[in-house]
């Protein structure tokens, strides 16, 4: 059920995320993107981190990784989100995309997954707390949205050991296609 996005998931992804953006504070954006937009985003990020769906044709959810900072020392760090259908939340799909995105992100070489929670978020505070997340500081008043200001509780999750020396990371596309394939089932291959 979980497998890699691709440009024409766009739109249902894009439809997925509008109402979070139009009537939540949890995603920071104030108008959401649409179409053409999430295309250009999926096909940007497929070209070095993963960006995976749940569902083979009915899509309800997805997760993707991409950079956690510009500067060169952070190149093994990745910021992650994650987002289901409001009427397919709390089976386990987030945390299901997740596991599967941990797998593929610790086969390229990334050691530390980073994730933004707006609060209050309970559901997304218990998500990450499930998928080995451990919360590191809040930024107060990181955002003002929807007429509030809004704290942002940043968390974060070893994706492998880090060495003395950590190996250059693989971009995604870069992974042999049986790899990823093994690593998108359930059990994790």
């Amino acid at each position: 059920m979980i497998r890699v996005a691709t440009a024409d998931d766009a739109a249902v992804v894009a439809e997925i995320y509008a109402p979070i953006v139009a009537r939540t504070p949890i995603s920071f954006e104030e108008s959401a993107p649409n179409e053409g937009e999430m295309r250009a985003r999926i096909l940007k990020t497929v070209q070095t981190y993963p960006w995976l769906v749940w569902g083979a044709q009915n899509v309800a959810g997805y997760a993707y990784a991409g950079a956690y900072r510009t500067r060169p020392a952070y190149r093994w760090s990745v910021e992650v989100s994650a987002y289901v259908c409001e009427e397919a939340r709390g089976r386990g799909i987030a945390r299901s995309l997740y596991a599967a995105l941990f797998r593929l992100l610790c086969a390229q070489g990334f050691c530390r997954a980073f994730a933004g929670i707006t609060l209050p978020n309970a559901a997304s505070v218990a998500l990450h707390r499930r998928c080995g997340f451990e919360p590191v500081g809040v930024f107060r008043e990181a955002g003002f949205k929807l007429g509030a200001w809004h704290d942002t509780q940043w968390w974060q999750r070893g994706l492998r050991r880090n060495g003395a020396v950590p190996e250059e990371t693989t971009p995604f596309p870069l992974l042999e296609p049986a790899l990823v394939e093994e690593l998108l089932r359930p059990d994790g291959g």
